[in-house]
Protein backbone atom coordinates (compact mmCIF):
# COMPACT_ATOMS: atom_id res chain seq x y z
CA UNK A 1 0.00 0.00 0.00
CA UNK A 2 0.84 3.57 -0.35
CA UNK A 3 -1.39 5.93 1.29
CA UNK A 4 -0.99 9.28 2.52
CA UNK A 5 -0.97 9.99 6.50
CA UNK A 6 -3.96 11.88 6.19
CA UNK A 7 -5.54 8.74 4.80
CA UNK A 8 -4.56 6.15 7.04
CA UNK A 9 -7.37 4.46 9.54
CA UNK A 10 -6.96 4.39 13.32
CA UNK A 11 -6.57 0.57 12.99
CA UNK A 12 -4.01 1.04 10.63
CA UNK A 13 -1.72 2.99 12.20
CA UNK A 14 -2.23 1.48 15.16
CA UNK A 15 -0.61 -2.03 13.25
CA UNK A 16 1.96 0.25 12.00
CA UNK A 17 2.95 1.52 15.59
CA UNK A 18 2.94 -1.51 16.90
CA UNK A 19 5.07 -3.41 14.06
CA UNK A 20 7.62 0.10 14.61
CA UNK A 21 7.74 -0.44 18.61
CA UNK A 22 8.35 -4.79 18.21
CA UNK A 23 11.09 -4.25 16.17
CA UNK A 24 12.55 -0.92 17.44
CA UNK A 25 11.62 -0.24 20.88
CA UNK A 26 11.46 -4.12 22.32
CA UNK A 27 13.71 -5.60 19.66
CA UNK A 28 16.43 -3.64 19.23
CA UNK A 29 16.10 -1.58 22.88
CA UNK A 30 16.33 1.66 21.89
CA UNK A 31 13.44 3.62 23.55
CA UNK A 32 13.02 6.69 21.68
CA UNK A 33 10.00 9.04 20.83
CA UNK A 34 8.10 7.02 18.24
CA UNK A 35 4.91 9.40 17.95
CA UNK A 36 6.89 12.25 16.30
CA UNK A 37 3.98 14.24 14.87
CA UNK A 38 4.22 13.40 11.20
CA UNK A 39 2.96 10.11 10.55
CA UNK A 40 -0.67 11.87 10.58
CA UNK A 41 0.44 14.47 7.73
CA UNK A 42 -0.73 14.55 4.18
CA UNK A 43 2.96 14.96 2.58
CA UNK A 44 4.14 11.49 4.60
CA UNK A 45 2.96 8.68 2.32
CA UNK A 46 3.51 5.20 3.92
CA UNK A 47 3.95 1.93 2.59
CA UNK A 48 3.25 -1.53 4.08
CA UNK A 49 2.73 -4.83 3.04
CA UNK A 50 0.19 -6.99 5.14
CA UNK A 51 0.56 -10.11 6.05
CA UNK A 52 -1.50 -13.16 7.92
CA UNK A 53 -1.24 -11.55 11.34
CA UNK A 54 -1.51 -7.54 10.07
CA UNK A 55 1.76 -5.67 9.18
CA UNK A 56 4.75 -7.33 7.72
CA UNK A 57 6.87 -4.91 6.74
CA UNK A 58 6.47 -0.84 6.58
CA UNK A 59 8.28 2.03 5.47
CA UNK A 60 7.40 6.06 5.19
CA UNK A 61 8.50 8.59 3.09
CA UNK A 62 9.00 11.88 4.32
CA UNK A 63 9.21 15.32 2.22
CA UNK A 64 11.46 17.65 3.52
CA UNK A 65 13.07 21.37 1.93
CA UNK A 66 15.54 19.46 -1.01
CA UNK A 67 13.68 16.63 -1.33
CA UNK A 68 12.71 13.26 0.31
CA UNK A 69 13.71 10.77 3.43
CA UNK A 70 12.81 7.48 3.59
CA UNK A 71 12.67 6.22 7.51
CA UNK A 72 11.28 3.55 9.54
CA UNK A 73 12.40 0.50 7.46
CA UNK A 74 11.29 -2.52 9.81
CA UNK A 75 10.12 -5.90 9.03
CA UNK A 76 8.64 -8.09 11.25
CA UNK A 77 11.07 -10.87 12.91
CA UNK A 78 9.00 -13.48 11.38
CA UNK A 79 8.64 -11.86 7.76
CA UNK A 80 12.36 -11.91 7.58
CA UNK A 81 14.37 -13.44 4.21
CA UNK A 82 11.38 -12.69 2.16
CA UNK A 83 12.40 -9.40 0.25
CA UNK A 84 9.87 -7.10 1.88
CA UNK A 85 11.90 -4.23 2.41
CA UNK A 86 13.10 -4.23 -0.51
CA UNK A 87 9.50 -4.00 -2.29
CA UNK A 88 8.93 -1.43 0.08
CA UNK A 89 12.39 0.52 -1.37
CA UNK A 90 11.23 -0.47 -4.88
CA UNK A 91 7.96 1.10 -4.00
CA UNK A 92 9.31 3.96 -2.49
CA UNK A 93 12.32 4.84 -5.19
CA UNK A 94 9.71 4.78 -7.81
CA UNK A 95 7.59 7.44 -5.55
CA UNK A 96 10.54 9.73 -5.16
CA UNK A 97 11.95 9.38 -8.65
CA UNK A 98 14.74 11.90 -9.46
CA UNK A 99 14.39 13.85 -6.43
CA UNK A 100 17.02 13.90 -4.01
CA UNK A 101 16.37 11.69 -1.11
CA UNK A 102 17.96 10.84 2.04
CA UNK A 103 18.17 7.87 4.75
CA UNK A 104 19.80 7.26 8.00
CA UNK A 105 21.15 3.64 7.52
CA UNK A 106 22.11 1.05 10.33
CA UNK A 107 25.46 0.90 9.07
CA UNK A 108 24.81 -3.29 8.67
CA UNK A 109 22.13 -2.58 6.20
CA UNK A 110 24.06 -0.58 3.91
CA UNK A 111 24.89 -2.68 0.99
CA UNK A 112 20.81 -2.92 1.01
CA UNK A 113 20.34 0.42 0.61
CA UNK A 114 23.00 1.01 -2.01
CA UNK A 115 21.15 -1.44 -3.93
CA UNK A 116 18.46 1.31 -4.40
CA UNK A 117 21.40 4.11 -5.30
CA UNK A 118 22.09 4.56 -1.66
CA UNK A 119 25.99 6.12 -1.34
CA UNK A 120 27.13 7.16 2.35
CA UNK A 121 28.29 10.28 3.37
CA UNK A 122 29.49 11.52 6.43
CA UNK A 123 30.90 9.71 9.39
CA UNK A 124 29.21 6.79 11.46
CA UNK A 125 27.23 8.34 14.31
CA UNK A 126 25.54 6.74 16.87
CA UNK A 127 21.58 6.53 17.62
CA UNK A 128 20.19 4.99 20.36
CA UNK A 129 23.31 2.72 21.12
CA UNK A 130 23.13 1.54 16.79
CA UNK A 131 25.56 2.71 14.86
CA UNK A 132 24.13 4.60 11.57
CA UNK A 133 25.45 6.54 8.78
CA UNK A 134 23.69 9.17 6.71
CA UNK A 135 22.92 7.86 2.84
CA UNK A 136 22.04 9.78 0.19
CA UNK A 137 20.23 8.93 -3.41
CA UNK A 138 20.94 11.77 -6.00
CA UNK A 139 19.90 11.11 -9.28
CA UNK A 140 21.38 13.18 -12.12
CA UNK A 141 19.53 14.77 -14.57
CA UNK A 142 19.42 13.52 -17.77
CA UNK A 143 21.67 15.76 -20.29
Amino acid sequence: MNVPGTELSASRLYDILRLRVDVFVVEQNCPYPELDGRDIRADTRHFWIEGEHGVDAYLRVLTEPGGYRVGRVVTAKHARGQGLAARLMTAAVELIGDEPSVLDAQTYAQGFYAKFGYVPEGEVFEEDGIPHITMWRRVAPNR
